[in-house]
C-alpha cells in the first residue's frame, strides 16, 4: 500500500478539478508549477466536499474580494471577509467549516516543482516557516496593489510560451508585497497585545510543530521557560480552553488526516504519533471524537 500523504497537494487538486475544468476554466489556470484562481466561486466548494481535514506542502496566496467564510488553519478559526490577505504555508492543516455562496477568492498555489524566485536564506521573512499561517485585512490601496499583480500573472500565464522568469518576478513581488505588509500588521499586533495573547500565540505555534510527538504540557512548559501551572493558567485565561485540551484538539486533527488521506495502519499512526500501542491509540481517539478509528476512515 501507498504510504506516502495524500495531500491537498499539486496531484489532488489535479484529481478535484478535472472533471469540472470546462465549467471553471476561464476562471482557473493550473499547470504542475503554478496554479491561479482568478475570482471563481466554484473551486472552494469542489474542495470542501473532499472530507476535510487537510494538511498542505507548497504555498498559497489569497485574496479575498467578495463573501464570507469561516476556515480552522493550525487550530485557530479565522473569519474570511473582502479586503483581507490569505497566506497558508507548507504543513498547515486546514478544515474549511462554512462560506457564502458570494465567496469571491483570487490567488495563486506554489506547487513543489514551482522554482522558488529566491536564493538561499533570501525568502522574505513571513515565508521562511517561522509561519504557517496568517491573515490580515489590508486597505484599499494595497487591495488594489495585490490585484494588480495578480491580474498581470494572469495574463501573462495565457500567453503562448510565456516567460518563466517573468512570471518568478510577479511572484516575487506578490510574495515581498505580502511580506511587508505582515510586517508592519505584525508590529501593530505587538505593540497593542497583551503578555498573555503574545504566550498563547506561541504556545499554539510550538503545538502545531510538535504536537504528532509531544502530547503533555511539560514539554511546551520547557520550550517556553515557564512552569506548567503558569502556562495553564495564561492558556485558560486568555482562550477560554485549557492547554491539554488544545492540544488534544491538534493531536485529534493530526490523527484525522492520516486517517482520512493516508493508507498507513492505525498500528503505524499510532507508533509515529507515539501511541503506547495501538489499543491505547484507538481509546484515545473514541474518548476524543465519539466514533473508532476505524468508523471515521471509512465514512
Amino acid at each position: 500500500m501507498d504510504n506516502i500523504p495524500k495531500l491537498m497537494n499539486f496531484s489532488r487538486m489535479r484529481e478535484i478539478i478535472e472533471p469540472h475544468l470546462a465549467q471553471i476554466r476561464e476562471h482557473l489556470f493550473f499547470s504542475r508549477e503554478l496554479g491561479i484562481l482568478h475570482g471563481d466561486r466554484q473551486v472552494f466548494k469542489l474542495i470542501i466536499r473532499q472530507k476535510p481535514p487537510f494538511a498542505i506542502d507548497d504555498y498559497r496566496l489569497g485574496v479575498v474580494v467578495n463573501g464570507h467564510a469561516r476556515v480552522n488553519f493550525n487550530l485557530v478559526e479565522k473569519q474570511f471577509e473582502p479586503g483581507m490577505l490569505v497566506f497558508v504555508g507548507p504543513g498547515t492543516i486546514i478544515t474549511p467549516m462554512s462560506f457564502s455562496e458570494d465567496l469571491e477568492i483570487f490567488g495563486i498555489a506554489l506547487f513543489n516543482s514551482f522554482p522558488i524566485p529566491f536564493a538561499p536564506g533570501q525568502m522574505p521573512s513571513a515565508f521562511n516557516g517561522q509561519l504557517r499561517d496568517f491573515q490580515i485585512k489590508v486597505d484599499e490601496v494595497d487591495l488594489e496593489t495585490t490585484l494588480d499583480i495578480l491580474n498581470t500573472l494572469w495574463r501573462i500565464v495565457h500567453k503562448p510560451d510565456y516567460n518563466q522568469q517573468t512570471v518568478g518576478s510577479l511572484v516575487a513581488a506578490l510574495m515581498h508585497h505580502y511580506d511587508g505588509l505582515y510586517r508592519r500588521h505584525h508590529e501593530r499586533m505587538q505593540a497593542s497585545q497583551s503578555r498573555e495573547q503574545t504566550i498563547f500565540d506561541r504556545f499554539i505555534y510550538l503545538v502545531n510543530q510538535h504536537v504528532a510527538n509531544e502530547h503533555q504540557i511539560g514539554f511546551y512548559a520547557d520550550k517556553m521557560c515557564l512552569t506548567e501551572r503558569y502556562l495553564g493558567t495564561v492558556i485558560r485565561q486568555a482562550s477560554g480552553s485549557t492547554a491539554k485540551e488544545w492540544i488534544d484538539r491538534a493531536l485529534v486533527t493530526r490523527i484525522k488526516v492520516e486517517l482520512k488521506h493516508t493508507d498507513k495502519t492505525i498500528a503505524q499512526i499510532a507508533d509515529e504519533m507515539r501511541f503506547p500501542n495501538p489499543s491505547f491509540f484507538c481509546k484515545y481517539f473514541k474518548r476524543m471524537t465519539g466514533t473508532t478509528a476505524m468508523e471515521y476512515r471509512q465514512g
